[in-house]
């Protein structure tokens, strides 16, 4: 074991020197050391220390802290019987309102005073899933009996239209046929006249002398709507009226409706073809001078919608172009079709307004129909409605009340005006023809400027009550006319509906029509034609109610009473209305 201990010792005494002599051997060849910077990097290791939270409740070492009793309890479980077995949970069931079954046809007819008569038909068939028929017929008629009148003063007014329509996947359209047959009587002669004698040497002016006349409609309507197409819809009318004495007017309309994108906007443009055509056989005063009219309006209307937020806007313009082809003379016309309005306080108020014109085309048809007792001897012409500027704001006071408040101005010329017409100056010979007797009315022209004020409340209080109030206010100036004839300053209207209960309900209607200016003329038959003096019409309220009934879901009785004030005011110059009306009737509903 010494051995090898002496062994291992002397080589490792002779390894250390011979590592000496190489060191000293690389100093002796290297004799001068450089200065070197040496950056000894070594990771970044984290460690964690324990972390010792602080008690929440620390021990005190005080001599007034007092040392917790240790408390020992238990709970003492008593049982008790019980018999309670809950039951299962059910949904609330929601109580239906009955549904009102709906009937396909009803039947009107009704009886009154001055031997009155209302009668109303209408049935609807349905021929398939996307057709349907459907018919209509009314009949109203009163035989007269106003006090002071010493001619007839019946009317009758029957109308049918029977309508037709279907409904496709992108194409709807509907056809109605209107037929109208109305009879009337120029029962408005002057006190003055009536005690006229006649060649009988006794009263001229008898249920005898002959002021009755009649009109006829006959016209065909029709629409049609597009989905999905630049053709959006269309609307199209020929109609035909006529008289007793040998007046007619024909009358065609086509308003197409055409929808183009341009710059990313959508331009919707409305297109127009209005041809009006007419004559009467007589000119007023003189028989055989025949008057005839014709007019053809093309008209443009291209407008942009702009919405934005609470801000809508409708930018405009109209071009339409005027042929009167009988005097060979032709018109070209500008009008702003501009509105815009903003919601200021959403629902609540809407600030609104506008600037609007367009070409009015007044025809015989309409002047009939608002005022039948004009002469069969007119001058048709249409209006220029050079401008309405108007603004307003709308919207709700409430959830039951809503309001509309607007004034406008408008320019017109051209407007046409009802004045009464002077007696007949045939041969200075009273009652040559019914509406020569200082009874009928003629149309006179002349430039208006109306400003108006326009108020409405609606009333929608629930279901069963319903109420809207609404007036208008006008102040008229002419250019060449003394008055506005025939135009009031002042309407008014109430409109009441109240359910009172499921069979009992009940309405209210009630207008208010300030005083109108109209001209009356000489009575002197050689100067009959020089202006007398300007007579001013009263103004009026007419109210009119109704009660009905319901037995069931099929018929209903009901009572009607208008101009429950008897007021026997006159409409028009000379002609009184009926005093107090009443009717009685029933609606019964079924199904073929």
């Amino acid at each position: 074991m010494n051995s090898s201990f002496h062994t291992s010792y002397k080589l490792i005494v002779a390894v250390i020197a011979l590592l000496a002599v190489q060191v000293s051997y690389a100093q002796e060849e290297e004799s001068t050391i450089g200065t070197e910077v040496v950056n000894v990097v070594k990771a970044y290791t984290p460690t964690i220390r324990d972390a010792f939270k602080v008690k929440a409740t620390p021990q005190l070492n005080d001599s007034i802290t007092t040392a917790k009793k240790k408390v020992t309890y238990s709970i003492f479980s008593v049982p008790v019987a019980s018999t309670f077995t809950p039951a299962k949970g059910k949904a609330a069931v929601v109580k239906k309102a009955k549904k009102e079954k709906l009937y396909d046809n009803y039947a009107t007819l009704g009886f009154g005073s001055f031997t009155s008569v209302l009668a109303e038909f209408y049935s609807n068939f349905q021929i398939s899933r996307t057709e349907d028929f459907g018919v209509f017929l009314n009949h109203n008629s009163s035989q007269g009996g106003i006090d002071g009148t010493v001619v007839d003063d019946f009317f009758y007014d029957s109308r049918l239209n029977l309508n037709y329509g279907a409904r496709e996947r992108d194409l709807t359209w509907r056809a109605d046929l209107d037929a109208k047959h109305q009879v009337y009587n120029w029962y408005g002669i002057p006190e003055e006249l009536k005690e006229l004698q006649g060649p009988a040497d006794g009263p001229l002016f008898t249920e005898d002398f002959d002021v009755t006349h009649s009109y006829l409609t006959a016209g065909l309507n029709g629409s049609i709507s597009l989905k999905d197409s630049f053709f959006k819809e269309a609307t199209g009318m020929v109609r035909y009226f006529g008289d007793d004495l040998e007046s007619t007017e024909l009358r065609a309309v086509v308003a197409p409706t055409v929808e183009f994108p341009i710059a990313g906007e959508l331009i919707t443009t409305k297109l127009s073809v209005d041809y009006l055509s007419g004559s009467f056989a007589n000119s007023f005063g003189t028989t055989g001078t025949e008057i005839n009219y014709s007019f053809l309006n093309a008209g443009i209307n291209p407008s942009l919608v702009i919405l934005r937020d609470d801000l809508e806007v409708k930018l405009g313009v109209e071009g339409v172009v005027s042929l009167d082809t009988e005097n060979s003379e032709t018109d070209f016309f500008i009008y702003p079709k501009i509105a815009a309005s903003y919601r200021v306080a959403g629902d609540y108020f809407i600030a609104y307004g506008g600037l609007e014109g367009g070409l009015i085309q007044n025809n015989y048809h309409d002047f009939a129909q608002e005022n039948p007792f004009i002469s069969p001897t007119l001058i048709v012409a249409p209006t220029n409605k050079q401008y309405d500027g108007f603004l307003g704001m709308k919207g709700k006071l409430s959830e039951a009340l809503s309001y509309n408040l607007r004034a406008s101005y408008a320019s017109e010329s051209g407007k046409a005006l009802y004045q009464h017409n002077p007696y007949s100056q045939s041969g200075n010979n009273f009652g040559q023809n019914g509406y020569e007797n200082g009874n009928s009315f003629g149309i006179v022209y002349d430039d208006v400027n109306t400003l108006g004020v326009f108020a409405e409340l609606n009333f929608d209080v629930n279901a069963n009550f319903k109420m809207k109030l609404n007036g208008q206010f006008n102040s008229y100036a002419t250019d060449t006319q003394t008055e506005a004839w025939n135009l009031p300053d002042l309407q008014a209207s109430l409109f009441a509906d109240y359910q009172i209960t499921e069979q009992w309900f009940a309405g209210v209607n009630v207008f208010f029509t300030g005083e109108r200016q109209d001209l009356v003329f000489s009575q002197d038959p050689v100067d009959i034609l020089t202006p007398s003096s300007i007579e001013t019409l009263e103004s009026y309220f007419d109210v009119n109610a109704h009660v009905g009934y319901r037995f069931n879901n099929r018929l209903s009785a009901f009572a009607r009473v208008n101009n429950i004030l008897d007021s026997n005011y006159q409409k028009w110059l000379n002609y009184e209305v009926q005093g107090l009306q009443g009717m009685v009737g029933a609606t019964y509903k079924f199904d073929f």
